[in-house]
C-alpha cells in the first residue's frame, strides 16, 4: 500500500511505505482550533515509513489543553499541515489524511474525544467512538501494536 500526498501548493510531497498502524478521527477542541474544522483525521505512522519526495515541512509548536508537546509540520510556502508529532515522540507521525492524493484510501478506525464533538457531526453507525480515548490493546490490531512497540524501541 504505497500512498502519496502533499501540501496545497505542491512544495511538500511525501510517500507512505505502508498502511497506517491506526487511524483516529479526533474531535477534541485542540484539533478543532488547530484545523479550523470540526475534527481531524490522523493516520499514525512510523517516521521512517514516510518518504519525503519534495520539500521539507517546518514544525510549529502548538499549545495544547494537556500541556504535552504538539508539533505540527507545515509547508513553509502555503502553510498546509501535513503531519504532527504529538507528545514529543519524533519516531511517530500523525499524517493528515486530508493531504493524501486519495483521502478516501484511509478511513478512521475510531472516533476519539467525542465528548467535545460538534453536535451537528453525525458519526457513522457502528463506528467505534470514545468520549475521551480508548485502550490501545483493545482497539489496535496486533500488527499495529507490534509496529508501534518496534518504533519506540528503535528510538531508544
Amino acid at each position: 500500500m504505497a500512498l502519496e500526498g502533499g501540501c496545497a501548493c505542491g512544495a511538500v510531497r511525501y510517500r507512505l511505505a505502508s498502511g497506517p498502524m491506526f487511524t483516529n478521527c479526533c474531535h477534541c477542541r485542540d484539533c478543532q482550533r488547530q484545523t479550523g474544522s470540526a475534527f481531524v483525521i490522523n493516520a499514525l505512522y512510523e517516521t521512517d515509513r514516510i518518504e519525503l519526495l519534495n520539500g521539507e515541512p517546518k514544525p510549529y509548536r502548538m499549545p495544547t489543553d494537556s500541556g504535552r508537546p504538539h508539533d505540527i509540520y507545515r509547508c513553509a510556502a502555503c502553510g498546509a499541515a501535513v503531519w504532527s508529532d504529538y507528545g514529543g515522540r519524533p519516531y511517530l507521525r500523525f499524517v493528515r489524511v486530508g493531504t493524501l492524493d486519495d483521502p478516501t484510501a484511509i478511513a478512521p478506525d475510531a472516533h476519539i474525544f467525542t465528548r467535545t464533538k460538534l453536535p451537528w457531526v453525525v458519526l457513522p453507525e457502528g463506528a467505534p467512538a470514545f468520549e475521551i480515548f480508548y485502550e490501545m490493546d483493545k482497539q489496535w490490531s496486533p500488527e499495529g501494536l507490534a509496529r508501534r512497540k518496534a518504533a519506540s524501541e528503535k528510538a531508544k
